[in-house]
């Protein structure tokens, strides 16, 4: 796990600084080495921070090349299958000089030039510079879980793995001016938004070559979410769910760094703990978060799967004194703005503290599985298609936030049924926020689209597509790793494994979803290892005391507060916790600081 950066400017006369300065600006999630590497011949720079976790040694710094130095890589992530694609280049004549997957990276795309990616399962983001053809590839992993960004016009190209990396090079971004219109509506920046002008992420499963000369590009995908339904008996399904997924736990374990699990008490951590046990049986680490208030602990819960596993398990007690502390540093590691992220902000700092270097996150098994109430509102929502818009433009007027939402549905779109379900100000509450007709935020709004194959889904299977490619990708994922490697931790999420992603998707909907209990697939999957406490009980998302909290007076002098209403009707208990918190960070937050 690393921090990537780089730039091609031909007009530039400081590129070796400019690099630096977009490098260590990300000093946080690459503490242990940096290099540099630049070709003065067409004004190239590439940076990297790195967090050892593979070969510890100084053979796993980068930026690497291969033996003949014209094959240069950065590289942000992992690659879990590199062990196999080692043995098969191996075996093609291929010689190998570490121990890490950077140079089989490398090895794979002399091998097979940019059909690499698409053998890759892992989480990345990669920068290849290949000087024989003057090509610069950027690269991204097939969910979407390492982010990647990036700038490029006739004369320039810069990319990092976040945002912070550009603003360090003062004077030369503009501010998006939407951006506050997706915020407030979204809760984030769906992808591939940013803060900025014309700097915008690199799409999921995807890669882009850049002629260095020219910077002419050409955008190729080698991953697309195939939705087969091709599973249809039960006793298979639960089989490959299986399968894959102790698969994938025992892939994501490897690691030559301290490594452990974030464990919650959910069902999703409860069962990566129980699989990980299989293959760490002496040196398997655990940690969780717990509250004084009961009515937020689940520490019963906790307890269960360390009774039945016995890890190296340790507990850490998060209360108000500590989020007042914490609070300015949480603002400062945001790099882009969000409604969500602090509750892991203080799950990663408690990780590092506790020694590790790597965690397995349960990310993903609500969004493939059916863990949401939008899944279970799927079927009602899709029946209302046929009602003329105008009808539900009279929410407009409800006096609740929750009646309110309904107005999402005056315009026709599966985002706009994903806003029904999760949006935070509805357009004409937005509009008014900014100053600005409503109009133009649905003309702004309009530009977040899902692909056309969506709509030929099941129900279910679409707010499954909606829930990974909107809500995890554009806040999760993005919280989460940013959040981390602020703290020089590295999170891991087998339920984005490739190969179980690919399984899930091949299962048939009617498996899935329909069922009273939530994730009624994956607890029956692994129902003879798993607690009946664990299962059997109201989901209860991972959340922290905020509402309380956020009533501090000392966190109330610590945020912009430009309309004093919003906080009065916050402290009144008329606005939730998250819409105040997106409210303020979008006065909070500077674009281009």
């Amino acid at each position: 796990m690393c921090r990537i950066s780089g730039i091609i400017d031909k007009a530039s006369d400081s590129i070796y600084k400019d690099i630096l300065v977009m490098r260590d600006a990300m000093k946080h999630g690459g503490p242990d080495s940096a290099g540099v590497y630049c070709d003065d011949t067409v004004n190239l720079a590439l940076g990297h921070r790195r967090l050892s976790l593979l070969d510890l040694t100084a053979a796993g710094d980068q930026p690497m090349k291969d033996n003949g130095g014209n094959v240069i890589l950065v590289f942000n992530g992992e690659i879990y299958n590199f062990i196999d694609l080692k043995a098969e280049l191996s075996a093609a004549g291929c010689q190998f000089h570490t121990h890490c997957d950077t140079e089989v990276i490398i090895q794979a795309y002399l091998q097979w030039g940019n059909d690499c990616y698409a053998r890759f399962k892992g989480m990345f983001a990669i920068a290849l510079y290949d000087k024989r053809n003057g090509e610069l590839t950027l690269a991204r992993d097939h969910a979407g879980i390492k982010p990647l960004y990036y700038y490029a016009d006739a004369d320039k190209l810069y990319f990092a793995s976040e945002i912070r990396a550009f603003t360090a090079i003062k004077n030369k971004w503009e501010e998006n001016s939407k951006w506050k219109t997706y915020l407030l509506t979204f809760g984030y920046l769906p992808e591939p938004v940013t803060t900025l002008k014309n700097v915008y992420s690199l799409e999921k499963g995807s890669y882009k070559v850049f002629n260095v000369k020219n910077l002419q590009s050409k955008h190729h995908f080698f991953y697309k979410e195939d939705f087969t339904d091709t599973i249809t008996d039960i006793e298979e399904a639960k089989k490959v769910i299986r399968d894959t997924l102790e698969k994938a736990v025992q892939n994501h374990l490897v690691s030559d760094a301290p490594i452990g699990l974030f464990l919650s008490g959910g069902i999703d951590s409860s069962i990566l703990t129980l699989l990980a046990k299989k293959y760490k049986q002496e040196d398997l680490h655990t940690l969780s978060i717990d509250f004084k208030d009961k009515n937020f602990s689940e520490n019963h819960y906790q307890k269960l799967i360390v009774d039945q596993c016995h890890p190296i398990h340790s507990s850490f007690v998060l209360d108000e004194q500590s989020f007042v502390n914490d609070f300015p540093d949480i603002l400062l590691a945001m790099d882009q703005p969000s409604s969500d992220g602090i509750n892991s902000y203080f799950i990663c700092k408690y990780a590092r503290q506790y020694g590790l270097k790597a965690v397995l996150s349960g990310i993903g098994a609500d969004e493939l599985l059916g863990g949401y109430s939008s899944f279970k509102l799927a079927n009602k929502v899709a029946k209302l298609r046929s009602i003329p818009g105008f009808i539900f433009n009279l929410a407009n007027y409800a006096n609740t936030d929750k009646y309110r939402k309904i107005s999402f549905l005056s315009k026709k779109g599966l985002v706009n049924e994903y806003l029904f379900y999760r949006g935070y100000f509805n357009m004409q509450e937005t509009a008014k926020l900014l100053d600005i007709d409503r109009r133009e935020v649905y003309e702004t709004l309009s530009t977040v689209t899902v692909p056309d194959f969506v709509s030929n889904l099941s129900n279910e299977n679409q707010v499954s597509y909606m829930e990974c490619n909107l809500y995890m990708l554009g806040q999760l994922l993005k919280d989460t790793d940013i959040m981390s490697m602020w703290h020089s931790l590295e999170v891991r999420v087998p339920f984005l494994d490739y190969d179980f992603m690919k399984a899930v998707q091949s299962i048939s909907s009617s498996l899935k979803y329909g069922h009273a209990q939530s994730k009624y697939l994956l607890i029956e999957s692994f129902k003879n290892i798993l607690p009946r406490d664990i299962w059997d009980r109201k989901k209860q998302g991972f959340t922290l005391p905020f509402k309380n909290w956020m009533k501090d007076n000392k966190i109330q002098h610590m945020l912009n507060q430009p309309d004093m209403k919003m906080r009065d009707r916050f402290l009144d208990g008329d606005l939730a916790w998250s819409r105040y918190w997106t409210y303020s960070i979008a006065n909070e937050f500077n674009a281009v600081k």
